[in-house]
Formats: structure tokens, C-alpha cells, sequence
């Protein structure tokens, strides 16, 4: 699918790979709908060169997800590409000193990182079943993002681990689904990136966590993920699958 001319919904676009992955669309011509729970996304939006606009959305509550696809379609058009950014990564085990971990602490990375995903995946599919395929047969993109702890996660990583998880087992049934109206899903999982939770670490500790990766030997970058983004959306053979973004790293236990 060409990017010029289409319009794209990125969740969690305030920030991180969200934000890298919605400046590099709008550069090639795409409008963008940034969507995030911060009210940060109107600000970032207002950086992109009038090529995007913010919306403020909780992607886990059922109406507000189609309170914010009906503004999307209002003010910008129906979406053909949407990338799922939106996730959160707290570390816990568990059971630990405190004893097990509460169960509400499981259920919320589960429910922003995978329900999250699979609302705003749902929801902007029945949309783009209804617009009319584009010359290549193509309605629409849809790139959720996981993690590669997915695979191998570690200690302290069970509620991520098992979020992300979800997203990847997630990709092949709904690409399959959709394939009969020509909606492709893929999933990134990447490895260790520049995010705003890890750049908060001491500097000492980003180049501990950089050199754990076989090359590269440092931390992915926004821009890296975002441009993975972009080939999937071009490339029309890329679908129903996890690409690992993560320079060769296997995680270790802890």
C-alpha cells in the first residue's frame, strides 16, 4: 500500500516508537491520527507540520475507542492504516517479598497491552471492510506491536511476557480473517529501544542493557522501528506475521 494520500491511526502516538512511527508516515505523505491516554498526543501532533492531529483515548474502554474512530472519520478521514503502540511494561514477580502479586497488577498490562490491541484492532477492521479496495486490492494495514518477550521473557516479566504473547498469537487468526477483504496484520516485536522508560535509566545502565545485543551492540532507536513499520504497509506479501526487531538479542533469565 502506498503511504501517500492514507490515513493512519497510531495508539501510544504521544511518545516512543508511537511517536517516531507517525513523524515518519506524515514525511511520506500520510495524514496521522495520534491517539494515546496522555493529553501529550494533541501536543506532539501540533509538531508534525499540520500533516497530523492528536485525540485523547483510553484504547481499553469499548466506547471511547468508537467515540475516537468517529472523530478520526470526522475530522480526517476512515483510516486504512492503524499501528498499535499503545503498552505498558511494569516489572514484577510473581511472588515476591510482599508475597504473590496482586491479581489487579496482572490484569492491567494484560488489559492496556493485549485487550487494548485487540479493541482498537477490531474496531478500525469494521471500519475498513466498508471502503472500497484500493487498485492493489488492498482496505487497509493494521501493525500491532509485541514484544520479544513474547519468546523470552524474563524474571519479573510474567504479566508483559504473557500480554505480548497474547498480541502475537493474536496476529495469524485475524490476518486470516481479514484476508477476504483485503485487510493485511502484522505484528513487530521489538527488542531493547529507546523508549521513554528506558532512557530514564542512568546512563550506565542503557549502554549495560545496549551491549547485551549481538549487533548492534546498543539500544534499538524509535526511528529503526518506525521504518520497519513503513516496509510492512508498502511490502503487500508481509502478512499474518511477528517480525523479531531485536539485532540477534535473546534474552537472558533475569
Amino acid at each position: 500500500m502506498k503511504i501517500t494520500g492514507m490515513i493512519a491511526a497510531i495508539t501510544g502516538g504521544a511518545s516512543g516508537l508511537g511517536l517516531a512511527t507517525a513523524k515518519l508516515l506524515a514525511a511520506q505523505g500520510a495524514q496521522v491520527a495520534l491517539i494515546d491516554v496522555n493529553p501529550g498526543a494533541v501536543q506532539a501532533a501540533a509538531g508534525l507540520d499540520g500533516k497530523a492531529a492528536g485525540f485523547i483515548c483510553d484504547v481499553t474502554n469499548q466506547e471511547a475507542g468508537e467515540a475516537v474512530l468517529a472523530q478520526i472519520v470526522e475530522r480526517l478521514g476512515s483510516p486504512r492504516i492503524l499501528v498499535n503502540c499503545a503498552g505498558v511494561g511494569p516489572a514484577k514477580r510473581i511472588v515476591g517479598n510482599a508475597g504473590p502479586m496482586p491479581l489487579g497488577d496482572f490484569s492491567r498490562v494484560v488489559e492496556i497491552n493485549l485487550i487494548g490491541t485487540f479493541n482498537m484492532l477490531r474496531l478500525a477492521a469494521a471500519r475498513m471492510m466498508a471502503l472500497e479496495p484500493l487498485d492493489t486490492g488492498e482496505r487497509g494495514v493494521i501493525v500491532n506491536t509485541a514484544s520479544v518477550a513474547a519468546y523470552d521473557g524474563q524474571i519479573g516479566q510474567a504479566a508483559y511476557a504473557a500480554s505480548k504473547g497474547g498480541v502475537v498469537a493474536l496476529t495469524l487468526p485475524a490476518a486470516r480473517e481479514f484476508a477476504r477483504f483485503g485487510i493485511r496484520v502484522m505484528t513487530v516485536a521489538p527488542g531493547i529501544f529507546e523508549t521513554p522508560m528506558l532512557l530514564a535509566l542512568p546512563e550506565a545502565a542503557q549502554k549495560s542493557l545496549g551491549a547485551a545485543v549481538p549487533f548492534p551492540s546498543r539500544l534499538g532507536r524509535p526511528d529503526e522501528y518506525a521504518a520497519l513499520v513503513r516496509h510492512i504497509v508498502e511490502n503487500p506479501m508481509l502478512n499474518g506475521e511477528t517480525i523479531r526487531l531485536d539485532g540477534a538479542l535473546r534474552m537472558a533469565p533475569s
